[in-house]
């Protein structure tokens, strides 16, 4: 069951605190996922960083939307009691609370309009209130995977550009980033030449040599594929030099029958598409460079009194 949204939580969250003087976020959580029938299942979905459950997350903004309406207090660090407003919101029955609602708290609605650094005009900004769903961790995850996706697009479209030679380079540093060859760059080298039985190039795993790993890499342009043939053929350059891994890298898609080839092979054969080279280049830093955005939240350390 896909759990709802920050604002859907608010009622149900609020409602929560009826049933003790002052309460804890775990005990509100619980409460809140049996009121909405949530399975342990649903509840342990994660955030795209994989840092929080998005039922938390939800939940916790919920709590923080309606302490700034002063419907809820907070007791201590990660405690919280319902308010007097809050118990007067309850007798009234609404059938939902949202942001359109806590806007009628002259406090919240000061807040918000603190807080609002968006270009729009205040009345537009209240039009879309309804239309907010993601919880302001989820905005900026998802900003996030999509800068990380057209990055992705972008660099392989520059590895496609690049001279053959270039890929070749590209796929034996990235192996080295993954740690391959013990992230030893001097036990990466690109082998590319005729007479090379396709092999571009080789990771030695360990200090001596005693086993490697063989690399091909070919440069499509996007449409195309590298099939079963293709396939074969590295399986007997590197079985003609004595070993079993190999990693076949392209900057396109395999066949199917090139895929079920490799799953058949006695050989330990890697197949490395242009999506998966693009993602693990950036997620590895190969060709990107790391761009910070410092993003800070309150240190509850800090200010929690009854801890000093």
């Amino acid at each position: 069951m896909p759990i709802p949204d920050f604002q859907s939580l608010m009622l149900p969250t609020l409602k929560a605190f009826n049933a003790s003087e002052e309460m804890p976020l775990s005990e509100v959580r619980k409460q809140v996922k049996d009121a909405e029938g949530l399975s342990a299942e649903d509840i342990r979905e994660m955030l795209s960083s994989g840092r929080q459950t998005k039922f938390a997350n939800r939940v916790n903004w919920a709590v923080t939307y309606m302490e700034r309406a002063h419907l809820l207090a907070r007791v201590r660090r990660g405690v919280y009691r319902l308010t007097q407003e809050g118990k007067r919101l309850l007798v009234q029955a609404p059938s939902r609370i949202d942001i359109n609602l806590l806007g009628e708290y002259p406090d919240f609605a000061e807040w918000r309009q603190r807080a609002n650094t968006s270009p729009r005009g205040k009345d537009e900004g209240t039009k879309q209130n309804d239309n907010i769903i993601e919880t302001p961790e989820e905005v900026l995850e998802r900003v996030v995977q999509q800068l990380r996706s057209e990055l992705e697009a972008d660099v392989l479209s520059r590895v496609r550009d690049a001279e053959s030679s270039f890929l070749e380079q590209i796929v034996v540093d990235l192996l080295i980033a993954m740690g391959y060859g013990g992230g030893d760059a001097a036990r990466g080298q690109v082998t590319g030449r005729s007479g090379d039985g396709g092999i571009d190039g080789t990771i030695r795993e360990d200090a001596l040599g005693l086993d490697e790993v063989y690399v091909q890499a070919k440069r499509n342009k996007d449409g195309n594929t590298v099939g079963e043939g293709d396939l074969r053929n590295f399986a007997g350059a590197i079985d003609a030099v004595g070993t079993t891994k190999g990693v076949f890298v392209t900057t396109a898609d395999f066949t199917r029958a090139a895929r079920e080839y490799v799953s058949r092979s006695p050989k330990r054969i890697i197949l490395v598409d242009g999506a998966e080279l693009a993602r693990l280049m950036v997620q590895h830093g190969i060709g990107v460079r790391t761009r910070v955005q410092e993003v800070k939240q309150i240190d509850e350390d800090y200010f929690d009194q009854e801890a000093i």
